[in-house]
């Protein structure tokens, strides 16, 4: 198998209409200027507060290509549709900046409804929640830093745990497999304990609970090391879900401000050596861990195709999933499920107002990795002059 494998536009692009593709093509080409996202992002955001009637337009445009619907019975056609084609989704109700016990708990509520539909649902093997859903920032942040707490806050995270259990509790009852984001280091360590006393809880017979390992910090293949000895240890199986990472710049700025050694690799290469020491350790440590590896990159996803066939590992096992996010790289992920890999899109959704800054964060993200938009437009053109349209 060579790289040649993921240009089969007619397998990534077989649930796209011709308008689909001309539209995506549109989306893509204007995500190509950066000043032209850094205003369109500036301006919707305006707008939105202001209550301009500019809803239909984002609807049609960046939300279609980068979410499900609105609501999750909204996304469940395109949830099908692709499980036609092998492919699983993650509903992921991608509402972010919520501070208050009220909107923790509605997240929980919402959640659990996730999970029980999951249940019933063999497209949604998977459910994700970001930890900073569940609770307040400054109190994970206080944590991870060895801050004593305050009586109030000594229950706030309380609270907060007990949250966090009950969701893996009803995602493990449920077989369903969960999912945490990771968010920002200076909260990370609070979220890497407490996510680990999940998997020691209820990974016993199965990884149900998965942390994410952001690999663009230097520190995460220690990170992986530390777990799998915890995970040998305490007689549990881990799961890790690998990624390239999502704060860079955040992460520099305020390591930079704030006058400590950037917790981020130095560069690009070192972030691709992280990452593929940190996936190499996985796979040579299947037993025991794990892997869900959540990557647009074709080299690795690539790489870790030939470690499958040399160690004979099972694509269907259910040790290694693949997984991208709605929206981008159809190339691999339509083309591994066509190979009968364990692959997955992350569906978000939720009302467009509350999606916002997940699509401008996409939005910005596709902008700066360098190649990304050109290789999107790339293939939507091949498949385009492909289909003679």
């Amino acid at each position: 198998m060579n790289k040649q494998f993921f240009e089969d536009t007619k397998t990534a692009f077989a649930l796209k209409s011709d308008s689909d593709l001309k539209k995506s093509r549109f989306i893509f080409s204007m995500m190509g200027q950066q000043w032209l996202v850094n205003l369109g992002s500036k301006a919707t955001m305006i707008g939105l507060k202001m209550g301009l009637p500019i809803k239909g337009l984002i609807r049609n445009t960046i939300f279609d290509q980068f979410c499900g619907g609105t609501t999750e019975d909204e996304c469940m056609p395109e949830v099908e549709r692709m499980y036609e084609k092998g492919v699983s989704s993650i509903l992921d109700y991608s509402v972010e900046g919520k501070e208050n016990e009220a909107d923790f708990d509605n997240v929980v509520g919402k959640k659990l409804t996730l999970i029980h539909a999951a249940a019933i649902n063999q497209a949604l093997p998977f459910e994700v929640v970001k930890p900073t859903g569940l609770g307040r920032f400054y109190i994970w942040q206080k944590v991870s830093e060895g801050v004593e707490l305050s009586a109030p806050e000594k229950l706030e995270w309380e609270r907060i745990v007990n949250r966090v259990d009950l969701l893996c509790k009803t995602a493990v009852d449920s077989e369903v497999m969960l999912l945490f984001d990771g968010e920002e280091s200076w909260m990370q360590d609070a979220a890497d304990a407490l996510i680990r006393d999940m998997m020691q809880s209820y990974n016993k017979e199965k990884a149900y609970i998965y942390n994410t390992v952001q690999c663009y910090r230097w520190d995460r293949l220690q990170y992986i090391e530390n777990l799998y000895q915890n995970a040998k240890a305490n007689n549990f199986i881990a799961g890790a879900k690998i990624v390239r990472g999502a704060y860079m710049e955040k992460e520099r700025d305020r390591a930079a401000e704030m006058n400590y050694p950037s917790p981020i690799c130095k560069d690009k290469a070192a972030t691709d050596d992280m990452f593929n020491d940190v996936m190499n350790f996985i796979l040579d440590h299947l037993d025991t861990i794990k892997l869900c590896l959540g990557t647009h990159n074709e080299e690795s996803t690539m790489d870790t195709i030939e470690f499958m066939k040399e160690k004979g590992i099972d694509p269907k096992s259910g040790d290694v999933w693949f997984g991208q996010l709605y929206g981008m790289s159809d190339n691999l992920t339509f083309n591994l499920a066509k190979e009968d890999y364990n692959v997955f899109k992350i569906l978000p959704f939720g009302p467009i107002k509350d999606v916002m800054p997940y699509l401008i964060r996409r939005a910005q993200e596709n902008t700066s990795v360098a190649g990304q938009v050109g290789r999107e437009l790339n293939l939507i053109n091949k498949e385009i002059e492909r289909r003679d349209i």
